[in-house]
């Protein structure tokens, strides 16, 4: 998915592992802990503490730095929320620091630095922008062994802002309870440089939150397991690179003041694991660490044996860059907990409904290298695609282990799944183009490739691309290769990148690909093909066969009747992602991201045949007939026996007036709407006016409306697609007038 906390995303994304200790090492438990320990923690339960000795303090009374980082060890299983078993924020570098009779939590702000040697620069940046006491408690003792601190109150802080969250997603306010909030004083794990510790947090509201409320065993009290991670900072060995705009890489972006005047003082570091040749002179060869990432033991077979395929595709593109044996994937180890720091883990996360998956974790801030991945993959979407494929061919082969199983597909696209999300902990962000260059790269939405036959079935054999692809394979060698001594590391990272671009290769970023406003017309999300007028041909094709033969054979046997309510749902709007991938051609500018001296850098509008030829292919989508179901598949789709329970997840249903009935008209004015929304957006309008004023011979915005007008008060065929046709008609002139009446439109928009 996006940059996490983006996307992040969005959505926090890219973290790693540490290059210190394996997770072989053992560790002592609600214990003291003292020879070779990061440093000494003492649980002590009957007296309600964590007690931990920190070194004697500096003259400026600074005791330890580390990096921390908060996270959950037992969430709330809302996706809207998000507050998921597993869920990690990226850590922050942090001081212990004796104030007075006080020990201050201090976070260090690296957003705003001096990379230079002069230590007053540095100070007066420090000075410049506020620092950050996250938290202070009382010196319970002071020796000549160190400072000892209860850190429990620290440990039942709102370090992840939960408060924040839960208020932002319109669950309202909730406190959090010092009484119920406490220290889980036998999850209190010490190693040589990371302490690992769990906190119960129990929050309360006079009145619950409907998200709340649907997933806590009680909404007005809930309790989550905060979890703390504590790492020594890692040495210096660690070789910064620098973020480049043309590469699909993740920033660590802060200000330099000790910038020179003729460069930028905004810099970007790109995010990625510390990974090193045993000879960094050679082209190729063993490493002296490899990535290893873990697999959740809480993953079901067949799910775990997927996703350790899917996963280890990375380690074909890490040989492809001069990487042997770099990377490799293994089960977590039984009694081993998710969240310890030592471990990069792929974790099997439930929630009421299905959602987001996520790769992100643990980064330090001052370089970008990756201290821990952390994957939280949602177990219900694996199921969501098993359903999609059981609508379009049926549930007979459900099983079977044949290669058009629904179990199989399903499965396939969890592979892909897997090594997506670890490819954001890699370092890698999201590449839309890439489903226009031949399936380049995982770090696409992949729509499956379902064709249909010369005799009209459906061919699934070509569902999911296997393995990584050219782009990911440019990734990693741009990201994490290593130059013999004496080369020009710049000019070879710059060749890297042309060569990608002149072999074909294509990249578009989130922000100009999500949105259907978005321009570039090779890139958008959940699409297939080079050419995005005849994919939504072949797509819809592909919705007429399936929807053809809809009915009970999706089921399979002693299911429900009303549950076809559900699947025929994306059956119905199987092609509104390629709709949207079409209309990027319409007012479509096509560009890429280019640094001075690049060829090719300058944009230009889509040829105006093809933008017709997108123009047709949509308008298409607003044939009634297109739109109608036969009575006998509408006399299927009958409501389900309402359900008693509390917290019962309601399947995604169009959208009603007709109550047991299922509403044709509603449906297709939902579908109507995906088309017209996509054509008649204030941005793409925009675009269309300043391409005419450039070029006569330009699509002009006009067009677009007549096209519209001229199919949907075209004559129907049949009474009953006369009504879907005035559906339709409704639907376009109630978008024409929001359209005229917005400013958000522009002027010129309005009075076309």
């Amino acid at each position: 998915m996006i940059r996490l906390a983006l996307i992040a995303a969005a959505f926090g994304l890219a973290v790693a592992c540490m290059p210190q200790k394996q997770p072989a090492q053992s560790a002592t438990p609600a214990a003291t802990q003292s020879a070779g320990a990061f440093f000494k923690v003492e649980a002590d339960a009957k007296n309600g503490k964590i007690l931990v000795t920190l070194p004697a303090p500096d003259k400026d009374g600074l005791m330890l730095r580390a990096i921390h980082a908060g996270g959950l060890t037992a969430g709330l299983g809302s996706n809207p929320v998000g507050l998921d078993r597993g869920f990690f924020d990226e850590g922050r570098v942090i001081d212990f620091r004796k104030v007075g009779p006080k020990v201050v939590v201090e976070q260090e702000n690296w957003n705003y630095r001096a990379t230079t040697d002069n230590p007053d620069e540095k100070r007066a940046v420090k000075d410049s922008f506020a620092r950050s006491f996250l938290w202070s408690g009382d010196i319970v003792s002071e020796s000549a062994d160190g400072v000892v601190v209860d850190l429990s109150g620290f440990l039942t802080s709102d370090v992840l802002d939960v408060k924040g969250i839960l208020k932002r997603t319109g669950q309202g306010d909730y406190s959090i309870d010092k009484d119920r909030s406490l220290p889980d004083y036998n999850s209190v794990l010490v190693f040589p440089d990371n302490v690992e510790m769990d906190a119960y947090l129990t929050l309360t509201s006079d009145k619950a939150g409907s998200e709340v409320a649907a997933t806590a065993a009680e909404g007005r009290a809930f309790t989550l397991i905060q979890h703390h991670s504590f790492v020594r900072l890692p040495d210096d060995g660690y070789k910064t690179r620098d973020f480049d705009s043309r590469m699909a890489d993740i920033d660590v972006p802060f200000y330099d003041f000790g910038a020179k005047l003729s460069d930028p003082i905004v810099r970007r570091y790109a995010r990625r694991f510390r990974l090193e040749r045993v000879d960094p002179n050679a082209a190729s060869g063993p490493v002296k660490k490899p990535i290893v990432f873990y697999i959740d033991n809480a993953a079901p077979e067949p799910i775990r044996s997927a996703l350790k395929e899917g996963v280890s595709w990375w380690a074909d593109a890490f040989k492809a860059a001069g990487f042997e044996n770099a990377f490799e994937v293994k089960i977590l180890p039984e009694g081993a907990s998710p969240m310890d720091v030592r471990y990069n883990v792929v974790e099997w996360s439930h929630r009421q409904t299905r959602g987001w998956s996520y790769g992100g974790g643990i980064v330090d801030p001052r370089t970008g290298e990756m201290i821990k991945a952390h994957v939280i993959l949602g177990s219900q979407r694996v199921r969501q695609d098993r359903m999609i494929f059981e609508g379009l061919e049926g549930a007979d082969k459900t099983g079977s282990g044949a290669p058009d199983d629904p179990d199989e597909l399903a499965l396939a696209r969890l592979r892909q799944l897997g090594a997506h999300e670890t490819g954001h902990t890699l370092g890698f962000a999201h590449n839309f183009a890439a489903s226009t260059n031949d399936r380049a790269s995982v770090m696409d939405y992949p729509a499956p490739d379902v064709r249909v036959t010369a005799d009209g079935e459906l061919d699934f054999s070509h569902a999911y691309a296997v393995g990584m692809g050219a782009w990911d394979k440019v990734m990693v060698k741009w990201l994490y290769s290593e130059f013999p001594s004496g080369t020009d590391e710049k000019a070879a990272l710059g060749k890297i990148v042309e060569d990608a671009y002149a072999s074909g290769l294509r990249f578009v970023d989130d922000n100009e690909a999500r949105d259907v406003s978005t321009a570039n017309p090779f890139g958008a999300v959940w699409d297939n093909g080079a050419d995005p007028v005849a994919a939504l041909d072949a797509t819809m094709r592909v919705r007429a066969v399936a929807l053809k033969n809809f009915g009970e054979r999706s089921l399979k046997a002693g299911e429900p009747i009303s549950d076809l309510k559900a699947i025929v749902t994306p059956i119905y709007l199987y092609h509104r992602y390629e709709v949207d991938a079409a209309a990027k051609s319409v007012g479509g500018y096509d560009f890429r991201y280019a640094v001075k001296g690049d060829p090719a850098a300058a944009g230009a509008p889509v040829p105006v045949e093809r933008q017709r030829a997108a123009l047709a292919a949509l308008v298409a989508t607003l044939d009634p007939a297109a739109l109608d179901l036969p009575d006998a598949t509408l006399n299927l789709l009958n409501p389900a026996l309402a359900s008693f329970g509390t917290g019962v997840e309601k399947p995604e249903l169009f959208e009603s007036d007709a109550g047991a009935m299922f509403d044709l008209l509603s449906a297709a004015d939902a579908a109507g709407a995906e088309t017209l929304t996509a054509l008649l957006h204030p941005e793409r309008a925009a675009r269309l006016i300043e391409t005419a004023r450039r070029d006569p011979g330009a699509l002009h915005y006009e067009d677009v409306l007549s096209a519209i007008e001229a199919r949907v008060f075209a004559p129907a065929a049949t009474p009953r697609e006369a009504e879907i046709a005035r559906t339709l008609q409704t639907r376009f002139v109630s978008m024409l007038i929001d359209l005229a009446g917005g400013g958000a439109s522009g002027q010129e928009s309005q009075a076309s």
